[in-house]
């Protein structure tokens, strides 16, 4: 009934995100299927729980982390870009735990306890108290003392979530703030790494250089951090400004940041004054120009953001492929060689303990024994009941196996922490073999499966590019629309039938146009065709098929009709020739209409006697 009901609530959690996506981020939804088909993939191979998906795992807002010393003017940036005060600030440290700030709509500010963070999959901080349990016990408790959420109505803040660390050097840098903090760097899209300009020596801050830059520059995602020396202006009373900067870049790239730049802002309201104009000039041009750059980067957090998000599928994907799927290969074959070392053992103990039981029990001699084996009755008995006490102790030994290899293996492994410990102990399971050496739901098919998602993923990436990206310069323009200008011309296929019916209707026109003299000159040509085709064919049909009606004894009158039939036409044409100096298109329409319809031989036959 719990797994009904923590499947029911996924399924929630899941809808809204979706309508969420639909609202803020509609290209995103196109990522939705590959989440849920490598959910699939995970929970076959043990490595995600049935009630759990990978989608509530990763933040799918735009993630911006501000880190730094304590009182490095990270909360008064916060307030600048927000055009708020909704920070608290000051020289010491003002706050000890970790502020997630988001919109809320009205003017009020709420500000909700580290739980709200702590149970929503929405946000970064989901399930924080666990993490927080297994640094130090009896902390998950009180989660409130490290996390709390506050909304803004300001625009800035708009489909974004700002996280502000508190002093890093605060509370003697605990352990568990530690782990929040590496807990936050991986989510994020942008890291923003404040330091304090005001202390000069750079090099008593080790711990936060170690931490802050030499762990995090060699991260495969090292661009989204953008280090920033914060409140600059009090380097205008040196007499080497320039030695303070330099002071702070050698410190940083000793800590290992040896490319990338270093931004130096300061904040106007909380500086001090420059009375040089010059300099304060100068000093308001490199502030100006490095605060627009860190605010651009922050207004394309959507862009990465989604990038990121689709990042995850190609990650885990290659994640199982390269490094989970060979740990439990190899974590198989351990145990199936601990399994098969703690079988011979107890093998030898049932042979000696037997052998032992058989020298000590009086009354059994060779001869019962052969007298046993002969018996088929008392023989299967005793394989039987041997076979039962070795398997006993065969399945004890391989779960002794199974416990003593996963406890090597991590609950939580990855960038969304799959249980690969979970996915070992699904391999362990009575009914599988030991010498089964392939991962449960790693086959042809899984692996077939993997490479569709990183494909599908990789087809995402490209779309992405297609909309943020033209390295052609030619634009999205609709060039298919200009050639299909003369698809048009294709709807004059329905005048096809013309050709049939242009000689009805060009005879006429040519009869209006007699007058002319080119009309004149066709006019005799025409007339010309008909007693070569027409007649004749008429003339020998109408024989035949006077021959065929009429008696034999009228043969001669017959010849004497072709005679007259053949006369005919040359009258005919003598007509013709008169006429033709008149009017000589409407006899050619009157003989090519007349040929057609004398296909009827009956009328051919009269026109033959009319003749004779």
């Amino acid at each position: 009934m719990d797994t009904l009901a923590t499947k029911m609530a996924l399924t929630e959690r899941l809808a809204s995100l979706e309508a969420h996506l639909k609202a803020e981020s509609p290209m995103l939804i196109e990522a939705m299927p590959s989440f849920y088909k490598l959910d699939k993939l995970l929970r076959k191979m043990g490595l995600m729980e049935a009630e759990d998906s990978l989608a509530t795992r990763i933040p799918w807002w735009p993630l911006i982390s501000v880190l730094g010393t304590f009182s490095s003017g990270k909360s008064t940036f916060i307030n600048d870009y927000l055009g708020q005060k909704l920070q608290a600030t000051g020289n010491q440290a003002v706050d000890d735990m970790f502020t997630v700030v988001c919109y809320g709509p009205g003017e009020q500010q709420h500000v909700l306890p580290g739980m709200a963070l702590d149970a929503d999959p929405r946000f970064p901080f989901y399930r924080m108290s666990d993490e927080i349990e297994e640094v130090v016990a009896g902390e998950g408790k009180r989660i409130d003392s490290y996390l709390q959420l506050k909304t803004s109505s300001a625009d800035a803040i708009k489909g974004k979530i700002v996280i502000d660390s508190p002093g890093f050097d605060a509370d003697d840098q605990r352990r568990s703030t530690l782990r929040i903090t590496d807990h936050i760097i991986g989510l994020s899209d942008l890291v923003l790494v404040f330091f304090d300009a005001r202390h000069p020596e750079p090099g008593a801050m080790q711990d936060t250089l170690q931490h802050l830059v030499s762990d995090t520059v060699h991260r495969p995602d090292a661009g989204k951090f953008m280090y920033v020396l914060n409140q600059i202006d009090v380097t205008a009373r040196e007499d080497n400004p320039e030695e303070v900067v330099a002071a702070w870049q050698r410190a940083v790239s000793q800590a290992g940041l040896a490319t990338g730049r270093f931004f130096t802002i300061y904040n106007e309201e909380a500086a001090m004054p420059i009375e040089d104009a010059a300099l304060r000039k100068r000093y308001r041009s490199k502030r100006d120009t490095d605060v627009s750059a860190i605010k651009d980067r922050i207004a394309d957090v959507g862009i990465e953001r989604n990038y990121r998000i689709v990042g995850v599928l190609q990650s885990v994907v290659d994640e199982v492929e390269r490094e989970m799927a060979p740990a439990l290969e190899d974590a198989i074959a351990s145990w199936r060689n601990r399994t098969l070392i703690g079988d011979g053992l107890w093998l030898a103990a049932l042979v000696l303990g037997l052998g032992a039981l058989i020298s000590k029990w009086e009354g059994v001699t060779i001869d019962s024994i052969l007298q046993t084996l002969n018996d088929p009755v008392e023989m299967g008995v005793t394989l039987v009941s041997l076979g039962v006490v070795f398997f006993a102790g065969h399945f004890w030994m391989r779960s002794l196996a199974a416990r003593s290899v996963a406890a090597k293996l991590p609950a939580e492994t990855g960038q969304v922490g799959l249980n690969l410990r979970s996915a070992f102990l699904l391999n362990t399971r009575f009914y599988r073999s030991i010498f089964r050496s392939v991962p449960a739901g790693w086959g042809r098919w899984a692996r077939k499966r993997f490479r569709q998602i990183r494909d599908a993923s990789a087809a995402q990436v490209q779309r992405m590019n297609d909309l943020y990206a033209d390295p052609s310069g030619e634009g999205h323009r609709p060039a298919p629309a200009v050639e299909s200008k003369p698809a048009p011309t294709i709807e004059a296929k329905p005048a096809a039938p013309v050709p049939t019916a242009a000689p009805e209707q060009t005879a006429p026109d040519a009869t209006k146009a007699a007058p002319a003299a080119p009309v004149a000159v066709k006019a005799p040509a025409a007339p010309s065709k008909i007693p070569e085709t027409k007649p004749a064919k008429s003339a020998d049909g109408s024989a035949e098929k006077t021959a065929a009606k009429k008696a034999a004894s009228k043969k001669a009158a017959s010849k004497d009709a072709e005679k007259a039939e053949t006369v005919k036409p040359a009258s005919d044409s003598g007509k013709t020739d008169k006429k033709a100096a008149g009017q000589s298109a409407a006899p050619e329409t009157a003989d090519k209409t007349a040929a057609p319809d004398s296909g009827d031989k009956k009328a051919g036959t009269e026109g033959s006697s009319a003749g004779a």
